[in-house]
């Protein structure tokens, strides 16, 4: 399935319906495509006209927006708290699975959390330890990029790169925006 990315127009709809959302992009920057969510956090922040994270910051300073997005190195139990005053969490991530669409989204759910601390954190375990501490459920959604090249580096493998902005506009809707393209197609 091949993805292209059109200039977009944003328009905000069912305003009074806001949830307060974080965008919770991790992975590892010196890894190519580990990184990918590195790239699709700024991108968001730039279509929303905010300014993009260097590769120094997390994001975690400038909260407190109806919509925040950071970037970490991996999903931690000490992030719990943090998720606090939000109704729903948006993770992006890569993915090695080639079964998976190259831009998979899907829902997540608390009942499929190993509840074990580990090593590795699921999206889906740090929101079910949410639940267990917080006695609520939030709505997460997973964007998750195929990636193609795991060597040390910085930039992204071409393939990786061209899946940015259609993640971007998966955000935007999942976040009530309307994407609209200049594709003469559609």
């Amino acid at each position: 399935m091949k993805l292209s990315h059109f200039p977009v127009s944003l328009s905000r709809h069912s305003i009074t319906n806001m949830k307060r959302t974080l965008i919770v992009g991790f992975g590892n920057l010196d890894r190519t495509d580990d990184g990918v969510a590195f790239h699709v956090v700024n991108a968001f922040r730039r279509r929303l006209g905010l300014a993009a994270l260097d590769q120094n910051s997390t994001g975690l300073d400038d909260l407190g927006k109806s919509v925040d997005s950071v970037f970490i190195s991996q999903l931690v139990p000490e992030m719990i708290d943090l998720l606090d005053g939000y109704d729903r969490i948006i993770f992006v991530d890569a993915h090695v699975d080639p079964a998976l669409d190259e831009l998979y989204c899907v829902a997540v759910s608390t009942e499929e959390a190993g509840l074990t601390f580990t090593h590795h954190m699921s999206p889906a375990t740090l929101l079910a330890f949410y639940k267990a501490i917080h006695g609520r459920n939030l709505e997460g959604h997973l964007v998750s990029i195929l990636g193609h090249n795991f060597d040390f580096n910085h930039n992204l493998s071409k393939e990786t790169q061209s899946l940015v902005e259609p993640a971007v506009d998966r955000i935007l809707s999942l976040n009530g925006y309307k994407v609209k393209t200049n594709d003469p197609a559609t």
